[in-house]
């Protein structure tokens, strides 16, 4: 019989992995943890929302680790990414992650990229 004060584990326990959680801001609804399916927490699969529009206006991307017992403030590298794959396919950043690029990329970001052509 289940206690009534029993919560369930958010801790993966079949392997060590890294999983990486986006907060989005919903205006006036608030900002949440953006709910994510187990197996749609890697690294590849946040960016790959990211770029398709996924999520309405993210703030901050987060990385943990129970196995290893670390996280991490990744919005930086991930907004570097993101970029990055933008430059590279010749595109514009999406405006539902334009703030956040802009937010996160860092003040070494003082030269724009060059698209060639």
């Amino acid at each position: 019989m289940r206690r009534s004060n029993w919560t369930p584990s958010i801790v993966p326990n079949d392997e060590d992995q890294t999983v990486y959680l986006v907060a989005d801001d919903f205006g006036r609804l608030g900002r949440a943890w953006t709910e994510a399916d187990y197996d749609a927490t890697d690294l590849e699969t946040v960016i790959q929302d990211l770029l398709t529009g996924q999520y309405t206006n993210p703030i901050r991307v987060i990385a943990f680790n129970t196995a290893e017992r670390w996280s991490q403030d990744v919005s930086e590298d991930v907004a570097r990414e993101l970029r990055r794959r933008c430059d590279l396919q010749m595109r514009e950043i999406p405006v539902s992650i334009s703030d956040f690029v802009e937010r996160h990329e860092g003040p070494d970001r003082r030269q724009l990229t060059l698209r060639l052509v």
